[in-house]
């Protein structure tokens, strides 16, 4: 059962990674507590808590979205983690949402 992650750091990065465990808590898990296992990026930023999680049928799917999420700004990674398409949108092409541009006038 391949998924992607996102755990959020203490410092209040996002890692985002890849795993064919059942449960992607497992790995967070290993993040936390399993210095030959957790990435060396979680492992200075300890605890770190998972922000999101999304399984695919085909690992070959889930490596390359994890890739794909890897180059991604932080808004829009936080977007994601809202299911804020609308911000997510407007990160990914650089425009601001116009009604809350609006608000205030």
């Amino acid at each position: 059962m391949p998924w992607i992650y996102i755990v959020e750091c203490n410092d209040g990065t996002f890692y985002t990674g890849s795993t064919a465990l059942e449960d992607p808590a497992a790995r967070v898990w290993e993040h936390n507590n399993d210095d030959t296992r957790g990435a060396n990026y979680t492992r200075a930023r300890r605890p770190v808590t998972l922000a999101f999680a999304q399984h695919f049928d085909r690992v070959e799917d889930a490596y390359a979205r994890e890739k794909q999420v890897q180059n991604w700004s932080q808004a829009k990674k936080r977007a994601l983690i809202a299911s804020d398409w609308q911000a997510l949108i407007a990160a990914s092409t650089g425009k601001s949402n116009p009604r809350s541009s609006r608000q205030g006038r």
